[in-house]
C-alpha cells in the first residue's frame, strides 16, 4: 500500500468513526429580561435551576440576565431584545408585549399559578439612621422640608408602585380623588430627582446621599437594612401599602423561534418549587409557598395592603389614568414646582 493510500484509508476510518458517534447535544441558552432590583435574586435562582435541570434531564443550560427599569426593559423586548422569558415587576409591562408586540397571548396570566406571580412584595421606606425627620407614614412624605427619593413612574414599575401606594393611602383615609391628587402632588414636590429605575433611586439615596427617605420595594430596603451599610439606615413600615405581585411569562414568539420553549417553561415552573421559594425568601421577597413563608415569618412584618385592582379597578385603568401621555402623573410633573 502506498503512502497516499494509507492516508486515504486512515481518513475514511476516522470519518466513519465520527459519523457513527452520537452528536453532542447543543447547550440551551435562555435570556431572562427582568427589572433592576432582581439581579442578585436571579443570580442565585439561576445557579440552582441549572443544577436541577441537568440532574433531571441530563441537559446543560446557560442563563443570561438583563436588568433595568421594568418599563424600559419591556420596550427593549418590544423593539427586538430576544428574551425567552420576562420577569417584570408589574403586569402592564408584559401586557405591552402581548398587545403591541403580539409576542405572547393576552391570557398569559392564566398560564402559571397566582396570576403568574411566584412571590409578592410591597412598598416601604428607608430613612437615615435615627430617622431624624421622624418619618412614620405616607403623610410624612408630603411635609415641607422632607426630601423623598422615588423612581420615575413613567419608566419604572418601582416608581409606579410608590405613586399608586401614596394615592391609595390617601383614598384609604377617606380622601377623594381630588384630595389624593393634591396629596401625591405634595409628595412629588419633595422629590429632588426622578431616577429611571429602582436600583438607581437606591444609589441616589445611599451613595449620593440625596434625600431623607427612599420609597422602594421591601426586599430592596431589607437588603440594605440587613447589609454592610445597615448602620447608616433604618427601615420604616407605613400603616398600609400597596401589594406588589411581580409577574413572569414566556415570550412565546421568541422561545418558539429559538426552540427554547421546553427549557423556558421548566425555568418558570421552577420558580414555584420549594428550593426556588427558599431562595426567594432569603432575598426578602414574600414566597407563595405557605411552608416556606411560615419558616421565614419572623423576617416579614405584618402589613396591611391593598391591590391595584381593589383601589383602581385594574392595572389597565391605573395605567391609562395616571401614566399614559397626558395622564395625572404628567400633569403633576408639569405643575410640581
Amino acid at each position: 500500500m502506498t503512502r497516499n493510500s494509507r492516508w486515504l484509508a486512515a481518513g475514511l476510518a476516522a470519518l466513519t468513526l465520527a459519523t457513527s458517534l452520537p452528536a453532542a447535544a447543543a447547550e440551551t441558552s435562555l435570556l431572562n429580561v427582568s427589572y433592576d432590583v432582581t439581579r442578585e435574586l436571579y443570580k442565585d435562582i439561576n445557579a440552582s435551576f441549572i443544577a436541577a435541570y441537568q440532574q433531571k434531564t441530563g441537559e446543560r443550560i446557560t442563563l443570561r440576565q438583563s436588568h433595568g427599569a421594568s418599563s424600559a426593559q419591556a420596550l427593549s423586548v418590544l423593539q427586538g431584545l430576544q428574551a425567552d422569558v420576562v420577569t417584570m415587576n408589574q403586569p402592564n409591562d408584559i401586557d405591552l408585549l402581548a398587545e403591541r408586540g403580539h409576542l405572547l397571548p393576552a391570557n398569559w396570566r392564566t398560564r402559571l399559578p397566582n396570576n403568574s406571580a411566584p412571590y409578592t412584595t410591597t412598598m416601604v421606606f428607608l430613612v437615615r439612621a435615627g430617622n431624624p425627620k421622624h418619618i412614620t407614614d405616607w403623610n410624612d412624605l408630603a411635609k415641607p422640608g422632607v426630601q423623598v427619593v422615588i423612581a420615575n413612574p413613567k419608566t419604572s414599575g418601582n416608581g409606579r408602585y410608590a405613586y399608586l401606594a401614596a394615592w391609595g393611602y390617601r383614598k384609604q383615609q377617606g380622601g377623594s380623588d381630588a384630595q389624593a391628587l393634591d396629596f401625591v402632588k405634595s409628595i412629588l414636590r419633595n422629590v429632588p430627582v426622578l431616577d429611571t429605575g429602582g436600583r438607581a433611586a437606591t444609589t441616589t439615596f445611599t451613595q449620593r446621599e440625596i434625600g431623607d427617605v427612599l420609597v422602594t420595594f421591601e426586599n430592596e430596603v431589607a437588603l440594605i437594612d440587613n447589609g454592610a451599610a445597615a448602620k447608616g439606615f433604618d427601615a420604616v413600615y407605613p400603616s398600609i401599602s400597596l401589594l406588589a405581585e411581580p409577574p413572569v411569562a414566556i415570550v412565546d414568539k421568541v422561545a418558539d423561534k429559538r426552540g427554547t420553549r421546553k427549557a423556558a417553561q421548566a425555568y418558570l415552573d421552577y420558580l414555584y418549587s420549594a428550593p426556588a421559594q427558599e431562595i426567594i425568601a432569603r432575598h426578602h421577597l414574600r414566597p407563595r409557598d405557605a411552608t416556606v413563608l411560615a419558616r421565614h415569618a419572623s423576617e416579614f412584618k405584618p402589613l396591611k395592603t391593598f391591590t391595584v385592582e381593589q383601589m383602581f379597578g385594574s392595572w389597565q385603568k391605573a395605567q391609562q389614568t395616571h401614566f399614559s401621555d397626558g395622564g395625572t402623573f404628567d400633569q403633576i410633573v408639569v405643575d410640581r414646582k
